[in-house]
């Protein structure tokens, strides 16, 4: 079949045994382009439902701060001035403690000081015979001793081979030996023995000045209302009363051993107010505990006895 130039081009038909048959008849259909139908549409996605807007969280509270722990604080030994020579600011008068029993001590003491009847005029008293030593217990977290002086009954609190003489708070008259002495003040040792441990004991001092410090703060946030100022004011009195018993102590500025030993002390009291030490009063020996009575020997087993004898009901002998 011939087409014409120009003219529409007819559907285009295929031929089957001779016979034209329709596009449409054979099952498939031609492109738009080729004048077939115009081509469906893409299918277009369903629409969703918006989804629902987030709910905006609560906002969380930042964590408090731990509140700060107490530190526990190095306590002082007993033995760290049992049997030693102490002197008062490191160079004036003796004193040694000597245990004699299992709760009794005893102090051996010599005073320098100067004349009542000529002052100005050095003397001496030496207390030949030991003094009774009364021990008092931690009522402030630092052992506490009683040394019975004539004349000048002392109060001591033991610090790292030292002792902080508390009381009295006054000059001392010993009319007897015509000497007026001071015995208040740190009693330790001499200073050519501290000046090796001068590393040793800075050391010592930072560990005690940040026991301090943490223990302070603890103090101050568990008190309350007008328990706070008492503390703060007695704090801020510390590195005074510090500085007035140190210093006069001889070679303080070589080894810093009173200044370190009192701070120490202060370390202690302050963990004793945290509960963290000990204030039982220590006991004295009439208060001693008993000793235990003697063991006394092993008695002999008794026989078993034979297996054909009757069982026993009530209690028998060990």
């Amino acid at each position: 079949m011939l087409l014409a130039l120009g003219a529409a081009a007819p559907v285009p038909a295929l031929v089957v045994m001779g016979a034209a048959v329709p596009a449409a008849a054979q099952g498939f259909q031609l492109p738009s382009w080729l004048g077939g139908p115009p081509a469906a549409p893409p299918p277009q996605p369903v629409p969703q439902a918006p989804a629902p807007a987030p709910v905006p969280a609560a906002p969380v509270a930042p964590a408090e701060p731990a509140p700060p722990r107490p530190v526990a604080a190095k306590l002082p030994s007993e033995d760290s001035v049992l049997g030693r020579q102490l002197r008062r600011n490191g160079g004036e008068g003796s004193l040694r403690l000597e245990r004699v029993g299992r709760e009794e001590w005893r102090a051996r003491l010599t005073f320098e000081g100067t004349r009542i009847s000529r002052p100005g005029e050095a003397c001496t008293v030496d207390l030949a015979e030991p003094l009774a030593v009364s021990l008092r217990g931690r009522p402030d977290g630092l052992l506490r001793l009683e040394i019975a002086a004539p004349s000048c009954a002392l109060t001591a609190s033991v610090l790292d081979g030292a002792l902080w003489m508390r009381a009295p708070t006054q000059i001392c008259a010993i009319e007897a030996s015509d000497c007026r002495v001071d015995p208040r003040g740190l009693w330790g040792p001499d200073p050519a023995a501290l000046a090796p441990l001068a590393r040793t004991i800075e050391q010592d001092r930072g560990h005690a000045d940040r026991t301090v410090r943490e223990n302070y703060r603890v103090l101050s946030q568990r008190a309350a209302g007008p328990d706070v100022r008492p503390i703060v004011s007695e704090q801020a009195g510390f590195s005074s009363e510090r500085e007035t018993v140190c210093r006069n102590y001889r070679g303080e500025a070589n080894h810093g051993f009173c200044n370190a030993r009192y701070t120490e002390g202060r370390a202690a009291q302050l963990a004793a107010r945290l509960g963290l030490v000990g204030t039982a009063a220590a006991p004295t020996a009439a208060a001693a505990p008993a000793p235990a009575p003697a063991s006394q020997p092993a008695q002999p087993r008794p026989a078993r006895p034979p297996a054909a004898a009757p069982l026993q009901l009530g209690p028998q002998a060990q």
